[in-house]
């Protein structure tokens, strides 16, 4: 894979709340960059959401909409979200992790995967707008949570 880029940040509240929120597929467009729409095309295979579930999502990236599929590939409530495309325009792999902190909830997310053939050299520049686009995604997402402006 092309890109590998992760970020992290501290929130002030304990692990299963900000689960709660960041794992629920319906607020993907609350605190996702580019994210406009998601839905749940397809559940686990127990039902509802879990292994084996898809969330089509439609965002805006660099510009142009992009229509993926993830299936969730693992899912450990509230610790781990592991997700990777089955339908786009890339492969991707996308993971959040939540982890207990002396402050609240150490979250992180990581994204792997990027363009192949030509559209690989500019694999760089994709990374460099990821990695501030999941920056900016957890900080909005404990903006969301907390109700802080900062």
């Amino acid at each position: 894979m092309t890109i590998d880029v992760s970020a992290q940040r501290v929130i002030p509240l304990p692990p299963e709340r900000v689960a709660e929120y960041a794992m629920d597929w319906r607020h993907d467009a609350d605190w996702t960059q580019g994210i406009r729409t998601a839905e749940l095309t397809r559940e686990a295979d127990r039902g509802g959401f879990g292994v084996g579930a898809e969330v089509t999502r439609t965002a805006y990236f660099l510009g142009r909409r992009i229509d993926y599929v993830l299936r969730v590939a693992s899912y450990d409530f509230p610790r781990l979200l592991d997700m990777v495309s089955v339908a786009g325009p890339m492969p991707m792999h996308v993971t959040y992790v939540f982890d207990a902190h002396p402050e609240g909830t150490l979250a992180r997310i990581r994204v792997r995967g990027g363009p192949g053939g030509l559209a690989r050299l500019a694999a760089p520049l994709m990374a460099r707008q990821v990695r501030s686009s999941i920056g900016k995604d957890l900080r909005d997402l404990e903006r969301r949570l907390t109700g802080s402006t900062g």
